[in-house]
């Protein structure tokens, strides 16, 4: 299993302009195959800070994603949105246990 966790940071006032965009791109990459978890969080502390959390599982999926056209729009859309200091890791994992 592939984890990438991370932030984004958009200037507060465009969050409003920012959500639609967001959402679009949660709703179709969690119905990619291998997507296992796709999610964007707005920090409780910082307005402009976005919590990225993606797990994917295989390299094969990922990959496959970085090629969809959703994600390609999405790209398109950061200088509009303001979109900048992107931080994201990609962790390889065996998927764990519960604790």
């Amino acid at each position: 299993m592939l984890l990438i966790i991370g932030t984004i940071r958009l200037p507060p006032d465009r969050l409003e302009l920012a959500k639609p965009v967001m959402q679009r791109m949660i709703l179709a990459s969690r119905v990619e195959p291998g997507c296992l978890s796709y999610s964007y969080a707005q920090d409780v502390l910082d307005a402009r800070l976005i919590h990225v959390s993606e797990a994917w599982s295989d390299r094969a999926a990922l990959e496959a994603h970085f090629k969809s056209a959703h994600i390609s729009e999405w790209r398109a859309s950061w200088a509009e949105l303001g979109i900048s200091d992107r931080k994201l890791t990609l962790y390889e994992t065996d998927g764990g246990a519960p604790t």
